[in-house]
């Protein structure tokens, strides 16, 4: 607790603009998408804070929300031995700034984030789709991305090659559910 303690008055004292929440575990800091890098670098080189490793940076999609997205960022301080969590919130069209130039790591990251929850962000080397083919479309860690895909892919004997079609959905030993049951 100490620990904690001490890192939340450091960050009050160097990010006095910048919201912060004390979790049990944890500080956040919440972040806009204009006060992003600049935090990141302070704390990155601030040799009181430290957090030279981002470890993580993860997606999650609220569409209840106005801004429907959070973009979670978890960095650590080997040498002073704390974590840090760091939270933004942005809309679908809102593109957040790369962090790639403070922390070469976060590549990856931020393209898994905009492969799987269509995030943009500027400023990024090599924004391309990592997991899914080139012609995947949609986003499919968004909780409004069907559960079943949009298309299947399947090899056509009769063209000999594979082909993407649209799925269907038939049950043939099924009735269909009654609109009107009587």
């Amino acid at each position: 607790m100490e620990k904690l303690d001490h890192l939340e008055q450091l960050l009050a004292e160097r990010l006095a603009h910048i919201e912060r929440q004390r979790l049990p575990d944890a500080v956040v800091l919440h972040v806009t998408p204009e006060t992003l890098v600049a935090t990141m670098l302070l704390l990155r080189d601030d040799p009181q804070l430290d957090c030279k490793q981002m470890i993580d940076l993860a997606g999650v999609h609220y569409p209840e929300r106005e801004k429907a997205f959070e973009i979670v960022y978890q960095l650590l301080s080997v040498h002073k031995n704390h974590r840090l969590r760091v939270k933004l919130a942005v809309d679908e069209q809102t593109p957040v700034p790369s962090v790639t130039s403070v922390w070469w790591c976060a590549d990856w990251f931020e393209r898994e984030a905009y492969e799987m929850f269509g995030i943009l962000f500027t400023g990024h080397p090599d924004l391309r789709r990592l997991l899914t083919d080139y012609d995947f479309e949609g986003f499919p860690l968004r909780k409004d991305y069907p559960l079943s895909g949009l298309s299947e892919v399947r090899y056509d004997p009769a063209q000999k090659r594979v082909i993407r079609q649209p799925i269907q959905m038939v049950h043939p030993n099924r009735e269909p559910y009654p609109v009107n049951p009587a």
